[in-house]
């Protein structure tokens, strides 16, 4: 087995993303409904609305978002530029700043968003990583902000260190970094990242939807 790199993956896919994702993937055509509700409904708690989206892709959940808060104001950072060019395509009349690059490089300035989104993007980390993320999505929220993370998850530890495991001995054999950006499925468990969330320091993190291995967390500021 190959190992392909992130940016390259979904270079190649950006095509018939869209339609995988809302056909294909259990949860995603509902999780991105439903992460919309979400930030609707929560976003009458403030009086802006800037959103940053981690991995944003070609824009499905901004599809479902703009629907509802169309004067969101969004920025949204992907590694892939044919990605980035389809999401631009959608919605050239938003507010939107789109930043081609890794989310994990890019410094973000604290206390700048009132939520933060990923979906089905942070599935491919180690926890070390992830947790290190968070830190600084905690920095970059306003007060009362809100992460959501929509993403793949596991049920069990045992299918967690099996990926995991898996993951360490293919980039060991082809000589891979273990921090190089390389597609490979490393699902967490949904305590699991929601302990991550709290160590990073979030107070309130809660499971609100679950659809096959589409699983959704909120965490908020304070």
């Amino acid at each position: 087995m190959e190992l392909e790199s992130m940016s390259n993956f979904f270079a190649t896919r950006a095509e018939g993303y869209d339609e995988h994702m809302l056909n294909s993937v259990e949860g995603c055509k509902e999780g991105y409904e439903n992460m919309a509700r979400i930030i609707k409904k929560l976003s009458e708690n403030f009086a802006l609305i800037n959103i940053l989206d981690l991995g944003c892709g070609t824009g499905l959940e901004l599809d479902e978002i703009f629907k509802l808060l169309p004067k969101a104001q969004v920025t949204g950072i992907d590694l892939s530029r044919e990605m980035l060019k389809k999401l631009k395509e959608k919605h050239s009349t938003k507010k939107i700043k789109l930043v081609e690059g890794n989310y994990f490089d890019i410094n973000f300035e604290e206390n700048r968003f009132q939520f933060a989104i990923s979906f089905q993007t942070l599935h491919h980390f180690s926890a070390q990583r992830k947790k290190a993320l968070y830190k600084k999505i905690f920095k970059t929220l306003t007060l009362n902000g809100i992460y959501i993370e929509c993403d793949y998850m596991v049920e069990s530890q045992e299918e967690e260190n099996f990926y995991f495991n898996e993951n360490y001995k293919l980039r060991k054999k082809l000589n891979i970094g273990q921090d190089e950006l390389y597609h490979y499925d490393t699902p967490m468990t949904v305590n699991n990242q929601k302990k991550l969330l709290f160590q990073a320091g979030f107070k309130k993190v809660e499971s609100v939807f679950k659809q096959g291995d589409t699983n959704m967390i909120v965490a908020q500021k304070r």
